[in-house]
C-alpha cells in the first residue's frame, strides 16, 4: 500500500537559499525513493503580500522542476490566496488531513493544520536552540505525535539545555545518494564551505548571552589556512561593511567567494561542492556551548560526494568519527593538522567519507526508519 506524506517545508520565505532547499530536497527525494506519494506543502503567512507570494511560488516552482517535484508543490494558508498560480496550488485542510503522515520542518505551522493530520511528526534541525525557544516561550510549537531531532544529545542526560517539554527521538539527517554521486576530486581544488557571515544574532540562555553568528567562529580560526598550508575557500556574504573582516581573512590565506555566486540554484550549489577538494567549516557558537552533536546537512553532501570534511567538534557523538572521513577539531592547531592529515592520505579519507554517508546518512534508510516509527 502506498503511504501518502505531506512534507511541510520551510523554503518559501528564503527561496534563494539553495543550501536550505537541499535540506528539503534530500528528504523529499529520499521519501519518493521509499515509495511514498509525496505532497510538498509550504505555508503562506497571513500577512504575506500577494505579489511577493506569487513571485516566491514561481521561483520555488522553477527550482523544483529540475528535480521533478514542481507538480507536488501545494500551499497551505488560513486566508484566500491571490488569484493565479498561487491559488491554483492551494491545498484545503480537508485534503491535507487525508495524508497518512504530516512530516513538518515548519516549527510554526498552525495548530489547526497540525491537529487535522492523521499522524503529525516534526523534525528539529536547530538542536538546542529550538528547545530553548520552546522552553522560553519564544517559539510555540503545536503538539505533534512524534518529535525528531538531528541533535544526538537532545533530550538526553548529556544535554546542556532543556527538552522543551517533549520526548525527542534522534534521526540522522538524510542525503539522497543518487543526487550526490561520487565524482573525482580536483587535484588543485580547495577545501570549501558555503555559509552566512551574519545570521542568528544573539542567544540568551542560562544567564549567558553571546553572539551566534558564523562570523564569530570563523574568526576564532582565522589563522588555520596559513597554519595548514592547504587551500581553504569560504563562500559567504561579506558586504562593504565587512571590509576589515575581508582584509583579515585574506591576510591569513583564505580564498573568498560570494556565496550567491556559487549557489544561485541547487545545481550550482551541488556543482560547487563537487568541484571542491573537501569541506572546511566552523559551526555556530551555540553548537559548541550546547554540545548538541550537530552535523550540517551541507557536510553530509560533501561526504556523499566522496569529500573529506574537516569540521568543528560540536559534542560527543555515537555516529560521527573524529579522524576518518570526518575530522573534527576544537582548536586552530587541531584544525590545521586535520587539513594536513586529510591531504596526506586523501584517498583513504575520501573513501571513508562516502562510506559514512552510505552507512549513516543514506536517505533511503533514514526516511524508512521515520516512516516505521510513525506508521
Amino acid at each position: 500500500m502506498t503511504v501518502d506524506v505531506c512534507m511541510v517545508g520551510n523554503t518559501l520565505s528564503y527561496v534563494e537559499g539553495s543550501g536550505q532547499l537541499w535540506i528539503h530536497l534530500n528528504w523529499a527525494l529520499s521519501l519518493l525513493d521509499a515509495g511514498v506519494d509525496l505532497t510538498w506543502v509550504e505555508f503562506v503567512e497571513d500577512d504575506a503580500e500577494p505579489a511577493d507570494t506569487t513571485a516566491r511560488v514561481d521561483a520555488l516552482t522553477r527550482r523544483l522542476e529540475v528535480f521533478g517535484l514542481a507538480d507536488r508543490l501545494r500551499l497551505a494558508s488560513n486566508l484566500a490566496l491571490p488569484p493565479g498560480p498561487a491559488a491554483a496550488r492551494a491545498i484545503r485542510r480537508e485534503e491535507f488531513a487525508e495524508a497518512d503522515l504530516m512530516l513538518s520542518f515548519c516549527y510554526w505551522f498552525p495548530s489547526e493544520w497540525v491537529k487535522a493530520a492523521r499522524a503529525a511528526a516534526i523534525v528539529d534541525i536547530d538542536p538546542g536552540l529550538l528547545q530553548i525557544w520552546m522552553a522560553d516561550g519564544d517559539m510555540v510549537v503545536a503538539p505533534h505525535d512524534h518529535y525528531f531531532t538531528i541533535g544526538e544529545t537532545v533530550g538526553t542526560p548529556e544535554a546542556r539545555f532543556p527538552d522543551g517539554g517533549v520526548d525527542w527521538t534522534y534521526t540522522p539527517p538524510p542525503v539522497h545518494l543518487p543526487s550526490w554521486p561520487v565524482v573525482a576530486a580536483p587535484m588543485s581544488g580547495a577545501y570549501t564551505t558555503v555559509s552566512h557571515w551574519w545570521e542568528d544574532g544573539w542567544v540568551c540562555f542560562d544567564g549567558e548571552e553571546y553572539q551566534n553568528d558564523k562570523r564569530v567562529s570563523f574568526l576564532d580560526f582565522v589563522e588555520v589556512p596559513k597554519l595548514a598550508g592547504v587551500p581553504v575557500e569560504l563562500a559567504t556574504n561579506l558586504t562593504d561593511g565587512d571590509a576589515d573582516d575581508r582584509v583579515l581573512l585574506e591576510a591569513n590565506a583564505w580564498r573568498l567567494r560570494d556565496s550567491a555566486s556559487v549557489s544561485r540554484t541547487p545545481t550550482d550549489y551541488r556543482h560547487y561542492i563537487q568541484e571542491s577538494r573537501g569541506e572546511f567549516s566552523c559551526a555556530k557558537p551555540s553548537c559548541m556551548k550546547l554540545q548538541n552533536a550537530w552535523v550540517s546537512d551541507r557536510t553530509i553532501c560533501y561526504l556523499a560526494t566522496g569529500r573529506p570534511a574537516i569540521v568543528q567538534h560540536t559534542g560527543p557523538s555515537r555516529v560521527l568519527p573524529d579522524a576518518a572521513g570526518i575530522l573534527r577539531f576544537t582548536s586552530p592547531a587541531e584544525a590545521a593538522a586535520a587539513l594536513q592529515r586529510a591531504e596526506a592520505d586523501y584517498d583513504f579519507h575520501a573513501r571513508e567519507a562516502r562510506a559514512l554517508a552510505e552507512h549513516t546518512f543514506d536517505g533511503n534508510i533514514v526516511v524508512r526508519s521515520i516512516l516505521e516509527r510513525c506508521l
